[in-house]
């Protein structure tokens, strides 16, 4: 078949449906071949002419018409569209951003900076809220810190302005054959004992089981020392048992460790010449306190009948206590403003649900059936000064006054102006004649009369400290 006649791009081709009288396709062929200088047309009957074009400002989106041109022209139109591929690209980049100017203009823009400035100033409330609240919870601890400080301050002071004493009575503790220390009494950790013997022990001798103060924390044997060896000066043995403290161990564990002491003086006591028949059990601040839940708790066992029990209370002649508390949820917010927090205090007593069961007070007022184990309890004699600080005197009235209620023989002394440690610090150091202790010694006497006429005879008690350094001690005491 013949080919058909070619033509140059020049003369106007047959007119076309989609052409205005032609011309419209010559424009467009004379745009898109910038890069060849004549194109050629085929006419073929089979095939239909048409161009590919590429709009300039519709998103790069092609629009498709019917071929202007055959297959063969579609390099050149091909590498028109991408010589300016870059140059629609900056064209749509100049349009998105006048599109971003105009709505800045129309308000968008406006909104946006209103909703920015709304966001910052919410931050910026947050922000002072939680420096605020971090500054009011800052100066709470400075102020608890600052407290904690000027405490132990003052006890420097006090130790400080207490030292001569301090000091010879610690080389009395250390160096005196008079005292067999750290005697073991159970297998826990501090379930050791002190015991102050008298000089001479020409028959049985009744026997103080001491447990030493220190708020549950910082109680220790050696505390005991100063009454240990005025008390064995007047023929009397005193034992001072350790316990583990807190956080070694908590309310439960003291009150086992004392019971296992007490245990171990009832049993075993003959052996270092004691009279196993007259055991008092005594006990200062928390230590008063501890022997008291020790004393009630075994009593309440001792009534159901529990085999574990190694001791009796009818073995103790009497319990003294010395500046003691026996109702807890009286004492647990006196205490907290005092420097001894309530949540420490909690913890040591493991959790508030446990205050009514180590308050002696509560027991045996709300305890029901505690009544036959109430009616076996030993007379209580109870020690404090009226200037007591640390733990209200009325703390001893009360409990009294609770036992005698159910029946129990209590019994109550009080010293006028005399603060925590007067009573049993201050007043020893100085010698002479002690009040309290006189009371003490007159009680534990009571059916000895050679011991009495012992103690009327007895010499007055040396001095350990000047006068104007135990007054500057009880200035300053933080107790």
């Amino acid at each position: 078949m013949p080919s058909p006649p070619i033509l140059p791009i020049t003369q106007p081709p047959s007119p076309s449906p989609f052409s205005s009288g032609g011309s419209v396709a010559n424009s467009i062929m004379a745009t898109t071949s910038t890069a060849v200088d004549i194109m050629v047309l085929k006419e073929d009957d089979e095939h239909r002419t048409g161009v590919l074009v590429s709009p300039l400002f519709d998103d790069d989106r092609s629009i498709a018409h019917k071929p202007l041109l055959p297959r063969t022209s579609s390099y050149a139109s091909s590498t028109s569209t991408s010589s300016s591929g870059s140059t629609m690209y900056k064209q749509k980049r100049r349009r998105v951003k006048s599109e971003e100017f105009l709505s800045f203009l129309s308000g968008d823009g406006r909104h946006q900076t209103v909703d920015h400035d709304v966001e910052n100033a919410d931050v910026e409330r947050a922000e002072r809220f939680l420096l605020t609240r971090f500054g009011l919870k800052l100066s709470k601890y400075i102020r608890v810190a600052f407290r904690w400080i000027a405490r132990f301050l003052a006890l420097g002071c006090y130790s400080f302005f207490l030292l001569p004493g301090f000091l010879q009575v610690g080389y009395y503790y250390f160096s005196s054959s008079q005292i067999r220390r750290s005697i073991p009494y159970g297998d826990k950790p501090r379930n050791k004992l002190d015991l102050y013997l008298p000089r001479h022990i020409d028959g049985p001798k009744p026997v103080v089981a001491f447990i030493t103060g220190g708020a549950w924390i910082i109680g220790y044997k050696a505390w005991g020392c100063l009454l240990g060896q005025q008390l064995s000066e007047r023929d009397v043995i005193v034992a001072c048992i350790d316990y583990r403290n807190f956080p070694q161990g908590t309310m439960s564990d003291m009150i086992d460790d004392a019971s296992q002491g007490i245990s171990f003086l009832c049993n075993n006591i003959r052996e270092f010449g004691g009279d196993p028949n007259r055991i008092y059990l005594m006990g200062q601040s928390a230590g008063a306190h501890i022997a008291a839940c020790t004393l009630l708790e075994h009593a309440m066992k001792e009534v159901r009948k529990v085999e574990s029990i190694s001791w009796s209370v009818s073995q103790i002649k009497a319990y003294f206590g010395l500046s003691g508390g026996y109702n807890l949820l009286n004492l647990v917010d006196y205490f907290h403003s005092r420097g001894l927090s309530r949540s420490l205090f909690l913890s040591i007593m493991e959790g508030e649900q446990s205050l009514k069961r180590f308050s002696p007070e509560l027991m045996i007022l709300e305890e029901p059936n505690i009544g036959a184990a109430v009616s076996i309890l030993p007379p209580i004699i109870l020690f404090h000064g009226t200037a007591d600080y640390s733990i209200p005197s009325d703390a001893s009235k009360t409990f009294a006054e609770t036992l005698q209620s159910v029946g129990v023989k209590a019994e109550t002394f009080f010293y006028e102006g005399k603060t925590h440690t007067d009573v049993f610090v201050q007043d020893p150091l100085r010698g002479g004649r002690d009040q309290m202790f006189e009371d003490l010694v007159a009680i534990i006497h009571a059916n000895d009369a050679e011991a009495l006429a012992k103690d009327a005879v007895a010499p007055p008690r040396r001095r350990f400290v000047p006068e104007i350094m135990l007054t500057l001690a009880r200035t300053v005491s933080p107790f």
